[in-house]
């Protein structure tokens, strides 16, 4: 398998010092974010490379002779926002990002299924969370409808350029679990859509991402390494939907995702937090993961995201590469005295 880094905790610097900072950690791959939520920030001539071939070459020239390479490209987002300056761009975003990766010779884009609004005519995404009432059941209608459309249509675009979309199961989308994702493939008859394994949003629905991926099987695609950590106290009193998030205003430091959308504050003794890789699950339970995505695809592109707010940039990084490498080193050497 390829081990890497999601670059975003990277944003604050270049590209290439980026590509150092990766190759220092012992690891050999770079996943790219090209949209969405995020600014493609280390892609700062996306324009140029989808039309030039000076560009596309320059570009991939920063990689060489570093010892790591791109690996696939990130363009989370919603891309079926009620909103149209949300939805209609990040969808955009989703179609560059999958001409650029063939540009790229890349064979992975990762983003999200989006979450639509609930009946027609409104302006915020509706997510949901449990549907007993049969007028719930009319929302997730309207919405599948939505989506199997938008994916239908963005799966051919990806066949005709070589790519597979791989979807993350997060919450507040359509698709957040196993059954999300089989039944959007067969609504849409897609053969080029399938799941990015993010083991940290299965972690705090009390899925296991183990199972996970031996249940989905081939239509696991890509993989992120990312831990969480249950509060069991907090849990115990908020459960794992903990939703005492705070609004932060114009004045203080905070994400954009979007139009007037912006990113609120994590509570602070919060049910689940995200955690360095080995702070939620040790280095047995990562062998195992990545024994179930080897057992998939010998070549699963594995990369280390990093939202440990606990921890600085590198040394979050660092914390989280060691279990990593630990975890492959475990594995690979299983895998030799199985042989």
């Amino acid at each position: 398998m390829k081990l890497g880094v999601y670059n975003a905790i990277l944003h604050d610097r270049t590209l290439p010092e980026a590509i150092t900072v990766i190759a220092g950690l012992g690891l050999t791959g770079i996943e790219l974010n090209s949209g969405g939520f995020l600014p493609a920030t280390h892609i700062p001539t996306f324009d140029d490379i989808l039309v030039s071939d000076t560009a596309r070459d320059d570009f991939l020239g920063l990689f060489e002779g570093t010892g790591v390479s791109i690996a696939g490209l990130n363009c989370n987002g919603n891309p079926l926002h009620p909103t149209a300056a949300i939805g209609d761009r990040h969808a955009e975003d989703v179609r560059r990002s999958i001409r650029l990766a063939e540009r790229l010779g890349q064979h992975r884009v990762v983003t999200m299924s989006g979450l639509p609004g609930g009946e027609p005519g409104v302006t915020q995404p509706s997510w949901i969370v449990n549907a007993w009432n049969s007028a719930a059941l009319d929302v997730l209608d309207h919405q599948w409808r939505i989506a199997a459309d938008f994916w239908r249509e963005t799966d051919r675009l990806a066949a005709d350029h070589d790519v597979k979309v791989a979807l993350e199961l997060h919450p507040q989308n359509l698709v957040f679990n196993a059954a999300d994702i089989v039944k959007l493939v067969d609504l849409t008859g897609a053969t080029n859509l399938g799941v990015e394994l993010d083991a940290s949003h299965l972690f705090w629905q009390q899925m296991d991402p183990v199972a996970v991926i031996r249940h989905l099987g081939p239509l696991i695609f890509h993989a992120a390494a990312k831990d969480v950590r249950i509060n069991t106290a907090a849990a115990a009193l908020y459960g794992v939907l903990d939703n005492r998030f705070r609004r932060l205003s114009p004045d203080e430091p905070r994400t954009n995702l979007g139009g007037d959308e912006w990113a609120n504050e994590w509570p602070k003794d919060a049910a689940w937090d995200f955690v360095a890789l080995g702070r939620g699950h040790d280095v047995a339970y990562w062998t195992e993961f990545l024994r179930a995505l080897h057992e998939v695809d010998p070549d699963m592109l594995v990369n280390i995201e990093h939202e440990d707010v606990s921890l600085g940039r590198i040394e979050g990084l660092e914390v989280a590469s060691a279990v990593l490498l630990e975890a492959d080193a475990a594995l690979s050497a299983s895998l030799v005295g199985s042989a």
